[in-house]
């Protein structure tokens, strides 16, 4: 019996990253690159469009990451191979139900291995799309809970920041910037994840695009009856929008 050919979309922000996965590809029997995306908001449009069988997706994209596609997808779900330069993803990664987890660079006998897993999970299109249903919603509910550090990138490396040494996290267009005391790096998830896995914490949003550590807010000045300056203790100044002036009051007052 002859072997169905596979369709696969590719999905990573950094241009390299995708020529390594299109070469290694294009030495694969019986598989079809159907096209490639370098954003999240890209790969949901492709997705839907294309249908691929096979998803190979970056965890560490700006605005819309990793998991953040997988948790907007809805319908009939490809198999998802995760692509990553940091390992502390592995686990998560198979929690919601991806076939695979290549760590980079990944080597083209790696890459042939998750395409044969792939193609063994698409056997099974409505288990799969069942476990990543479910898996989601336990990682979600952990996530809540604790929060450790923040995983920030700063050209080709990625820290592990404490919560303590962040002061306010920042979206600026399609780029999420973690703030320390005398640093900025760049986020790998976007502020809406960030929100959702700090709910809880000392962080508090106090505008659409900004969180603030709570705990490194120097002074507070009334701007108007619902606006309001924060100064951090490094000298970062953010306003507080209207609509979120009377939580950060409430909760600081």
């Amino acid at each position: 019996m002859p072997v169905k050919r596979l369709s696969v979309l590719v999905v990573d922000d950094e241009p390299l990253a995708r020529r390594v996965l299109l070469d290694g590809l294009s030495h694969l029997e019986n598989v079809h690159v159907v096209g490639e995306a370098d954003s999240g908001e890209t790969a949901l449009r492709q997705i839907r469009e294309l249908q691929p069988d096979l998803v190979l997706l970056d965890i560490q994209m700006p605005v819309i990451d990793g998991f953040e596609v997988i948790r907007r997808l809805s319908g009939p779900l490809p198999s998802i191979v995760f692509v990553t330069a940091y390992s502390e993803y592995a686990l998560d990664a198979f929690e919601v139900g991806a076939v695979d987890y290549l760590l980079k660079p990944v080597s083209e006998d790696r890459l042939r291995m998750a395409v044969d897993r792939s193609r063994r999970s698409r056997r099974r299109p409505r288990e799969s799309a069942l476990r990543v249903e479910r898996t989601l919603a336990a990682l979600d509910r952990r996530e809540t809970r604790t929060v450790a550090k923040l995983v920030a990138r700063r050209g080709l490396d990625y820290y592990l920041l404490d919560l303590d040494d962040v002061y306010a996290l920042q979206a600026d267009g399609e780029i999420v910037w973690i703030l320390t005391a005398r640093r900025k790096f760049r986020s790998v998830h976007s502020l809406g994840r960030l929100e959702e896995r700090l709910r809880g914490t000392q962080f508090q949003s106090v505008h659409r695009s900004v969180l603030v550590n709570t705990n490194r807010i120097r002074k507070m000045s009334a701007l108007s009856s619902r606006r309001w300056l924060l100064i951090l203790t490094n000298g970062l100044e953010f306003i507080v929008s209207k609509r979120r002036a009377p939580l950060v009051r409430d909760l600081l007052l």
